[in-house]
Protein backbone atom coordinates (compact mmCIF):
# COMPACT_ATOMS: atom_id res chain seq x y z
CA UNK A 1 0.00 0.00 0.00
CA UNK A 2 1.48 3.46 -1.08
CA UNK A 3 2.13 6.01 1.73
CA UNK A 4 -0.24 9.00 1.99
CA UNK A 5 1.19 12.47 1.56
CA UNK A 6 3.06 14.10 4.47
CA UNK A 7 2.20 17.14 5.58
CA UNK A 8 4.96 19.90 6.39
CA UNK A 9 4.65 23.42 7.60
CA UNK A 10 5.90 26.22 4.92
CA UNK A 11 7.81 28.99 5.59
CA UNK A 12 4.66 31.26 5.63
CA UNK A 13 3.11 28.91 8.29
CA UNK A 14 0.39 27.28 5.69
CA UNK A 15 1.00 23.50 5.11
CA UNK A 16 2.36 21.33 2.02
CA UNK A 17 2.67 17.76 1.25
CA UNK A 18 5.21 15.77 0.05
CA UNK A 19 4.19 13.60 -2.57
CA UNK A 20 5.56 9.73 -2.06
CA UNK A 21 5.37 9.33 -5.53
CA UNK A 22 7.74 11.92 -6.58
CA UNK A 23 9.62 12.55 -3.55
CA UNK A 24 8.14 16.43 -3.89
CA UNK A 25 6.49 19.17 -2.25
CA UNK A 26 2.88 20.30 -3.73
CA UNK A 27 3.69 23.62 -2.90
CA UNK A 28 6.51 25.89 -1.72
CA UNK A 29 8.00 25.26 0.97
CA UNK A 30 9.30 28.68 1.43
CA UNK A 31 5.39 29.63 1.64
CA UNK A 32 2.57 27.93 -0.09
CA UNK A 33 -0.25 30.07 0.34
CA UNK A 34 2.19 32.79 -0.77
CA UNK A 35 3.46 31.19 -3.58
CA UNK A 36 -0.23 30.33 -5.23
CA UNK A 37 -1.42 33.69 -4.87
CA UNK A 38 1.55 34.71 -6.45
CA UNK A 39 1.52 32.60 -9.05
CA UNK A 40 -2.25 31.82 -10.36
CA UNK A 41 -4.07 35.18 -8.49
CA UNK A 42 -1.67 37.60 -9.04
CA UNK A 43 -0.48 36.52 -12.16
CA UNK A 44 -3.89 34.83 -13.42
CA UNK A 45 -7.10 36.04 -12.05
CA UNK A 46 -6.03 39.44 -11.55
CA UNK A 47 -4.79 39.57 -15.55
CA UNK A 48 -8.65 39.76 -16.26
CA UNK A 49 -10.11 41.52 -12.94
CA UNK A 50 -11.04 44.53 -15.00
CA UNK A 51 -11.84 43.33 -18.33
CA UNK A 52 -14.06 40.05 -17.64
CA UNK A 53 -16.80 39.37 -15.34
CA UNK A 54 -16.91 35.52 -15.90
CA UNK A 55 -13.83 33.51 -16.46
CA UNK A 56 -13.02 30.21 -16.90
CA UNK A 57 -10.27 28.56 -15.71
CA UNK A 58 -8.67 24.57 -16.06
CA UNK A 59 -6.00 23.84 -12.91
CA UNK A 60 -3.71 20.57 -13.80
CA UNK A 61 -3.43 19.38 -10.68
CA UNK A 62 -5.86 19.69 -8.17
CA UNK A 63 -3.69 18.43 -5.42
CA UNK A 64 -4.25 19.84 -1.93
CA UNK A 65 -7.04 22.31 -3.51
CA UNK A 66 -5.16 25.54 -2.54
CA UNK A 67 -5.42 26.84 -5.89
CA UNK A 68 -8.92 26.21 -6.21
CA UNK A 69 -9.65 27.18 -2.54
CA UNK A 70 -8.18 30.78 -2.98
CA UNK A 71 -9.84 31.42 -6.48
CA UNK A 72 -13.00 31.04 -4.88
CA UNK A 73 -12.19 33.42 -2.18
CA UNK A 74 -10.87 35.49 -4.86
CA UNK A 75 -14.67 35.16 -6.81
CA UNK A 76 -16.51 36.27 -3.88
CA UNK A 77 -14.41 39.38 -2.71
CA UNK A 78 -14.13 40.41 -6.24
CA UNK A 79 -17.47 39.88 -7.23
CA UNK A 80 -16.61 37.68 -10.48
CA UNK A 81 -18.45 34.60 -11.35
CA UNK A 82 -15.81 32.14 -11.97
CA UNK A 83 -15.93 28.37 -13.67
CA UNK A 84 -13.37 25.88 -12.47
CA UNK A 85 -12.74 22.46 -13.51
CA UNK A 86 -9.77 20.61 -12.76
CA UNK A 87 -8.41 17.31 -13.02
CA UNK A 88 -6.00 14.86 -10.69
CA UNK A 89 -4.12 11.53 -11.29
CA UNK A 90 -3.14 10.77 -7.60
CA UNK A 91 -6.06 12.43 -5.41
CA UNK A 92 -5.67 13.13 -1.63
CA UNK A 93 -8.24 11.42 0.99
CA UNK A 94 -10.92 13.62 2.84
CA UNK A 95 -8.82 12.89 6.00
CA UNK A 96 -5.81 14.10 4.90
CA UNK A 97 -7.51 17.10 3.48
CA UNK A 98 -9.20 17.70 6.89
CA UNK A 99 -6.07 18.56 8.59
CA UNK A 100 -4.50 21.34 6.28
CA UNK A 101 -5.06 24.71 7.46
CA UNK A 102 -5.66 26.97 4.13
CA UNK A 103 -9.37 26.94 5.23
CA UNK A 104 -8.17 28.15 8.98
CA UNK A 105 -5.80 30.61 7.21
CA UNK A 106 -7.98 31.74 4.59
CA UNK A 107 -11.47 32.26 7.10
CA UNK A 108 -13.67 29.27 5.28
CA UNK A 109 -12.35 25.72 6.66
CA UNK A 110 -16.26 24.84 5.79
CA UNK A 111 -15.55 25.94 1.86
CA UNK A 112 -12.14 24.39 1.50
CA UNK A 113 -13.24 21.24 3.12
CA UNK A 114 -16.54 21.37 0.48
CA UNK A 115 -13.86 21.24 -2.45
CA UNK A 116 -12.86 17.97 -1.06
CA UNK A 117 -16.19 16.14 -0.06
CA UNK A 118 -18.17 16.93 -3.50
CA UNK A 119 -18.27 14.94 -6.07
CA UNK A 120 -16.23 13.89 -8.37
CA UNK A 121 -16.99 14.16 -12.35
CA UNK A 122 -19.80 16.77 -11.43
CA UNK A 123 -20.70 20.68 -11.90
CA UNK A 124 -21.49 22.12 -8.36
CA UNK A 125 -21.69 25.27 -7.19
CA UNK A 126 -19.94 25.74 -3.85
CA UNK A 127 -21.09 29.09 -3.67
CA UNK A 128 -23.40 31.30 -5.84
CA UNK A 129 -20.66 32.62 -8.62
CA UNK A 130 -18.07 29.94 -8.29
CA UNK A 131 -19.03 26.52 -10.28
CA UNK A 132 -16.75 23.81 -9.64
CA UNK A 133 -15.88 20.05 -11.44
CA UNK A 134 -12.84 18.23 -10.64
CA UNK A 135 -12.22 15.36 -12.92
CA UNK A 136 -10.16 12.26 -11.60
CA UNK A 137 -7.31 10.79 -13.78
CA UNK A 138 -4.21 11.66 -16.23
CA UNK A 139 -4.42 14.51 -18.13
CA UNK A 140 -3.37 12.97 -21.57
CA UNK A 141 -7.07 11.10 -21.26
CA UNK A 142 -8.42 14.03 -20.86
CA UNK A 143 -11.19 14.92 -23.90
CA UNK A 144 -13.14 18.24 -23.16
CA UNK A 145 -15.29 20.89 -25.85
CA UNK A 146 -14.66 23.11 -23.24
CA UNK A 147 -12.16 26.22 -23.46
CA UNK A 148 -10.53 28.35 -20.09
CA UNK A 149 -9.41 31.81 -19.99
CA UNK A 150 -6.60 31.23 -17.59
CA UNK A 151 -4.70 27.60 -17.08
CA UNK A 152 -2.92 27.04 -14.05
CA UNK A 153 -0.37 24.66 -14.89
CA UNK A 154 0.54 22.89 -11.61
CA UNK A 155 2.48 19.85 -12.04
CA UNK A 156 5.50 18.73 -10.51
CA UNK A 157 8.65 19.96 -11.67
CA UNK A 158 9.80 18.98 -15.27
CA UNK A 159 11.97 16.69 -14.08
CA UNK A 160 9.49 14.85 -11.65
CA UNK A 161 6.87 14.86 -14.36
CA UNK A 162 8.58 15.25 -17.61
CA UNK A 163 5.61 14.00 -19.91
CA UNK A 164 3.79 16.80 -18.74
CA UNK A 165 6.25 19.89 -19.65
CA UNK A 166 6.61 18.23 -23.29
CA UNK A 167 5.48 20.01 -26.20
CA UNK A 168 2.64 17.61 -27.04
CA UNK A 169 1.32 18.54 -23.48
CA UNK A 170 1.81 22.31 -24.35
CA UNK A 171 0.26 21.92 -27.37
CA UNK A 172 -3.02 20.62 -25.70
CA UNK A 173 -2.90 23.60 -23.37
CA UNK A 174 -2.62 26.10 -26.16
CA UNK A 175 -5.85 24.64 -27.60
CA UNK A 176 -7.54 24.57 -24.37
CA UNK A 177 -7.22 28.22 -24.43
CA UNK A 178 -9.44 31.04 -25.65
CA UNK A 179 -8.21 33.48 -27.86
CA UNK A 180 -5.61 36.14 -25.47
CA UNK A 181 -6.63 33.68 -22.79
CA UNK A 182 -3.31 32.74 -20.23
CA UNK A 183 -0.93 29.96 -19.03
CA UNK A 184 1.15 30.44 -15.73
CA UNK A 185 3.19 28.37 -14.17
CA UNK A 186 5.93 28.37 -11.40
CA UNK A 187 8.04 27.40 -13.74
CA UNK A 188 10.86 29.86 -15.38
CA UNK A 189 12.61 27.26 -16.75
CA UNK A 190 14.30 28.12 -20.37
CA UNK A 191 13.38 24.92 -21.93
CA UNK A 192 9.85 25.42 -20.66
CA UNK A 193 9.41 28.25 -22.14
CA UNK A 194 11.40 27.84 -25.37
CA UNK A 195 8.76 24.86 -25.81
CA UNK A 196 5.81 27.41 -25.21
CA UNK A 197 7.20 29.62 -27.65
CA UNK A 198 7.10 27.04 -30.32
CA UNK A 199 3.02 25.43 -29.58
CA UNK A 200 2.62 29.40 -30.19
CA UNK A 201 2.43 31.53 -27.04
CA UNK A 202 3.58 34.76 -26.09
CA UNK A 203 5.87 35.15 -22.83
CA UNK A 204 6.16 37.24 -19.89
CA UNK A 205 8.74 37.16 -16.88
CA UNK A 206 7.02 37.96 -13.79
CA UNK A 207 8.71 38.44 -10.43
CA UNK A 208 8.48 35.29 -8.50
CA UNK A 209 7.26 34.45 -4.84
CA UNK A 210 10.34 33.55 -1.93
CA UNK A 211 12.53 31.19 -3.41
CA UNK A 212 11.93 32.07 -7.25
CA UNK A 213 13.48 35.10 -8.92
CA UNK A 214 10.56 34.49 -12.08
CA UNK A 215 7.63 32.93 -12.95
CA UNK A 216 5.67 32.31 -15.92
CA UNK A 217 3.00 33.70 -18.03
CA UNK A 218 1.95 32.70 -21.40
CA UNK A 219 -0.20 34.53 -23.59
CA UNK A 220 -2.33 33.13 -26.58
CA UNK A 221 -2.60 35.39 -29.75
CA UNK A 222 -1.25 39.06 -30.44
CA UNK A 223 1.83 38.07 -30.65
Amino acid sequence: MMLPPQIIESEDGSHTLISPVFNASYHSTKGAITESKVVFINAGLEYFKSTKDKIAIFEMGFGTGLNAFLSCLWAVENQKELIYHTIEAYPINVELAQKLNYGLLGGNDSLFQCLHTCPWETEQKIVPNFSFNKHQGFIENLETFCTYDVIYFDAFAPDDQPTLWAESMLKKMYNLLNHKGILVSYCAKGSFKRTLKDVGFRIENLPGPPGKREITRAIKGDK
